[in-house]
């Protein structure tokens, strides 16, 4: 399994809006100069999270994009699933396969199935708030007073 670009600076952007969590909307030229990703290419990443509801927008010259829940409630799987689609590495496990023929008497089905789960495990299990923990921790953004 391997996750595009878009998959990828889907959840750069992202992270970048729960680091800017301050209830202000961010502009897409920001989040772009800030993580060295093209505006053009964020627009049409923002387009798709803001229609599944995962962000919301204000238009005008004080617009821009904020997450639409708390850090906490995104996860990496969310975010990767629709961005991606299902991150099944076969396509004989996606929720909408015909099953197949051979499903009783292949020994590799099984291989699949734990490399499923265990993605999924993986993905599922950390969040955006933990993101942004780990970012914070990395670039030494942790103030204690």
């Amino acid at each position: 399994m391997k996750i595009s670009t878009k998959g990828r600076y889907a959840l750069r952007l992202m992270l970048d809006l729960a680091l800017h969590n301050t209830g202000e909307y961010v502009t897409i030229k920001s989040i772009s100069a800030r993580q060295e990703i093209s505006d053009k290419y964020l627009e049409q990443i923002i387009t798709q999270l803001s229609r599944a509801g995962f962000v919301k927008s204000i238009r005008g010259a004080q617009g821009g994009y904020r997450l639409a829940k708390a850090p906490e409630e995104y996860t990496v799987g969310s975010i990767l699933r629709l961005i991606e689609g299902s991150l099944a590495p076969v396509s004989c496990l996606e929720d909408d396969a015909d099953p197949c023929t051979r499903s009783g008497q292949c020994a590799t089905l099984d291989v699949w199935k734990q490399m499923y789960e265990a993605i999924n495990n993986v993905v599922d299990n950390i969040t955006l708030a933990d993101l942004v923990d780990k970012q914070n921790s990395m670039t030494g953004n942790d103030y204690i007073i």
